[in-house]
């Protein structure tokens, strides 16, 4: 078959028989939130700059982003599995739009660093309820389609924060994330309309009994869970660290604009639209332990690299190598998702991904705190560092 054949067979499967209508809004709501995010490095430099904020209190911020979108995980997934995927996405885009809407009027860091929390918190609620729902509606597609909407995540991150970047060098930083609030709106009315209502009012199986939780705990403990949770700790904790800095490191410590520094923020997620389909196809292809390592060797070398890297061109390439590790999430999810019983899926996957999540949002106040001292390039070896024990790791992983 073709490649071009083989990507229309690939593109039918998951638009046909009604589904396109499901994994469009989701994959769109899925790219403004990540793109929201990603808007808080751009801007960071700005915000140090009116809130007078050190590297070690900015990446304290990024922290609170990072933990409010851990923590809520666990009690999204618990309340997808009781109630509706639609009810979920749709509460967590309204949340961030008016959480976004209180971090632009922010006159002081504390109101900043709390509307900023409950930004997170507002993300935490899409997650979970957007994988439960491709994992109903793509029982033999699950990776292509998860990869396919973290593509469209990956678009939003680049997007979005050049075009802060630009806003903010025209107007203000202020409009970064402005521009953001009319569009959640627009896409949580797309959800409601286009997603299906699967309310019933019959919650047995679903309850907090004594011997439900015992359930819970009995399949959350079993080696392959835990074994993914330290990988997708480790993993979090370096891909929150790398993106919370990014911009700030090419603009302090490679001499690069604001704008441009932006731009090639944003070219890392353009690269990462490419290879997370590529990485959640390879996924329902080759199966877990061999597609993550074809993924995570770029980035090793590109870590190493990047402390010696100078000029654009070459700050180019570096990011392209980095980029990579961005199609290890299609994998980890249709993976972590297929460990999981129909009847706890939201609560197992809320309890995986708020673990792992809570311990790797601690990556940007350390590497803030480091940065500070002046060992910014030291900091993305150790990165480097700990991308070889997640490759060490991800060879010795089960097979689902």
């Amino acid at each position: 078959m073709s490649l071009v054949a083989s990507i229309r067979a690939e593109a039918a499967s998951l638009l046909g028989g009604g589904k396109g209508k499901i994994l469009a809004p989701v994959a769109v709501g899925w790219g403004l939130l990540v793109g929201s995010r990603m808007v808080y490095p751009v801007v960071l430099p700005n915000l140090r700059e009116m809130f007078g904020l050190s590297l070690s209190t900015a990446g304290l911020l990024v922290t609170v982003l990072w933990l409010g979108s851990a923590v809520g995980q666990l009690p999204s997934g618990v309340l997808t599995d009781r109630y509706t995927e639609r009810r979920m996405m749709v509460t967590s885009t309204l949340t961030v739009a008016a959480a976004l809407s209180l971090v632009v009027v922010a006159p002081t860091a504390l109101l900043l660093y709390g509307a900023t929390a409950l930004v997170g918190i507002g993300m935490s609620l899409y997650p979970i309820a957007r994988i439960t729902i491709l994992t109903e509606t793509y029982p033999d597609r699950l990776g292509s389609a998860l990869g396919v909407t973290m593509a469209t995540g990956d678009l939003g991150q680049t997007v979005f924060p050049p075009l802060a970047g630009v806003l903010t060098a025209i107007l203000a930083w202020q409009f970064g994330f402005g521009v953001l609030i009319p569009s959640l709106l627009v896409v949580a009315l797309a959800l409601w309309v286009a997603l299906p209502d699967t309310s019933t009012n019959d919650t047995d199986g679903t309850e907090l009994s004594v011997e439900r939780l015992r359930y819970i705990v009995s399949e959350l403990w079993s080696p392959a869970l835990v074994f993914m949770t330290v990988v997708l700790f480790l993993f979090i904790f370096i891909w929150q660290t790398f993106s919370a800095f990014y911009p700030t490191y090419l603009a302090e410590e490679k001499g690069l604009s604001e704008t441009v520094a932006s731009a090639l923020f944003g070219l890392f997620f353009g690269f990462g639209v490419l290879v997370k389909p590529l990485a959640g196809s390879a996924y329902d292809r080759i199966g877990m332990r061999r597609s993550p390592v074809i993924v995570l060797v770029g980035p090793v070398v590109g870590l190493v690299l990047l402390p010696f890297a100078d000029g654009v061109p070459a700050l180019v390439g570096i990011t392209a190598l980095v980029s990579t590790m961005l199609g290890t999430g299609a994998i980890t999810q249709s993976y972590l998702s297929e460990l999981f019983a129909d009847d706890m899926r939201g609560t197992g996957l809320g309890a995986v991904r708020t673990t792992a999540a809570t311990l790797g949002a601690s990556g940007p106040v350390l590497f803030g705190v480091v940065a500070d001292r002046g060992y910014f390039d030291e900091g993305y070896l150790a990165l480097a560092g700990i991308m070889v024990v997640i490759v060490l790791l991800t060879l010795r992983m089960p097979e689902s």
